[in-house]
């Protein structure tokens, strides 16, 4: 009965780590094209519904569902609440705040778990996820808005996120804070996640498969993150102007590119926040990734599929530019499972067939 409705699912964070945690996604929703086109690869069990999730109505819903969800999970598009852009206040996509509680409210879970920017909690922005919260009722025990960082789940990214917990009163035990985001992660730097990556070689005669080096140091994190066919794609090295070159050369570990703001990580370190940039909607603007390490160039999108949490065998966009919006637009797979985890310890599955039955009956009634 773990069974989920994962709304916003872009490429597939959360529900990956969903799955890790032991739960079924009944279904997965996206309005955006590209940012869920390798979504059926990944997941070919899952049923996945391309749609606006304002049109998912009381009745549609129900005719989806019929068996409902022990759980609502989702992060609403955040660029209208993000810190580093415009954040306007008539951006449309503010109100799929409100849509997200609104679903919650109709399929009636017995827990939902929302993710968005910090930027949601600004003075500016939080009175209307606090409209969007109190429209819920009081049947409701929630945890947050708090902030948590990917990298104190074992994520080898700095990647700060508000985090929005609802439990159902009458259909689980109710856990605290605490209980949810315990963990014994341990903290994972840059060159455990894509020190091995560095001598891996395209295989002969393909355009983006490769495969990987011989290499005996290969760290517990990136050893559970290969592929066990030893081929993996998304790994196309970006060909720089040779001027750029010579002025990344100058950069040291955890440096600054002063004209083109690229930092370099440091093996030692964290991954800064991988940002998604736009989409031709917005302008087309690609997010700047970081520089390698040691090597001359910006990180590929299987270095930063690695430093998000995925594994080498998930599948993104063929191109580079929507593979990195795939990946900073995603939930890392790290932290979904282990707040989901921590969640699973407090649904009993009494309390959890007394909800599935309640939401049979009102299926019903519509009949």
């Amino acid at each position: 009965m773990l069974t989920l409705l994962d709304l916003f699912s872009g490429c597939g964070g959360l529900t990956l780590g969903s799955k890790k945690a032991g739960f079924t996604t009944e279904l997965a929703v996206d309005i955006d094209p590209i940012l869920s086109s390798s979504f059926g690869q990944n997941f070919p069990a899952v049923p996945f519904l391309e749609a606006d999730v304002t049109s998912l109505t009381s009745g549609r819903l129900k005719a989806l569902l019929p068996n409902g969800v022990a759980g609502v999970i989702g992060g609403p598009p955040c660029q209208g609440f993000s810190g580093m852009g415009r954040g306007l206040a008539d951006d449309p996509r503010r109100n799929l705040l409100g849509e997200f509680f609104r679903i919650v409210a109709t399929v009636k879970p017995a827990f939902f778990m929302m993710e968005n920017v910090p930027g949601l909690i600004f003075p500016n922005n939080k009175p209307l996820l606090e409209a969007a919260i109190a429209s819920l009722g009081n049947k409701w025990h929630i945890v947050g808005p708090v902030v948590l960082d990917a990298s104190d789940f074992g994520a080898p990214t700095k990647r700060r996120r508000v985090f929005v917990f609802g439990f159902d009163k009458q259909k689980m035990r109710l856990p605290s804070l605490e209980d949810l985001v315990r963990t014994d992660a341990s903290r994972v730097n840059v060159q455990e996640a894509i020190g091995d990556l560095a001598i891996s070689h395209s295989v002969k005669g393909t355009v983006d498969l490769w495969s990987y080096g011989v290499n005996s140091g290969v760290s517990p994190y990136a050893q559970k993150l290969r592929a066990s066919s030893g081929i993996f794609t998304s790994h196309q090295l970006t060909a720089h102007k040779v001027d750029t070159v010579r002025r990344f050369e100058s950069v040291p570990q955890g440096g600054v590119d002063p004209v083109g703001k690229y930092k370099r990580l440091s093996w030692e370190g964290l991954c800064p926040t991988l940002r998604a940039g736009t989409g031709s909607d917005r302008g087309s603007y690609q997010a700047v990734r970081p520089l390698h390490p040691v090597e001359n160039r910006v990180i590929t999108p299987r270095e930063c599929a690695r430093l998000q949490g995925f594994p080498d065998d998930f599948v993104f966009h063929p191109t580079v530019w929507h593979s990195c919006r795939m990946i900073g637009n995603s939930v890392s797979p790290i932290i979904a499972e282990v707040l989901l985890r921590n969640i699973k310890i407090f649904i009993e599955p009494s309390v959890m067939q007394s909800a599935v039955d309640d939401q049979l009956e009102s299926v019903l009634q519509v009949y």
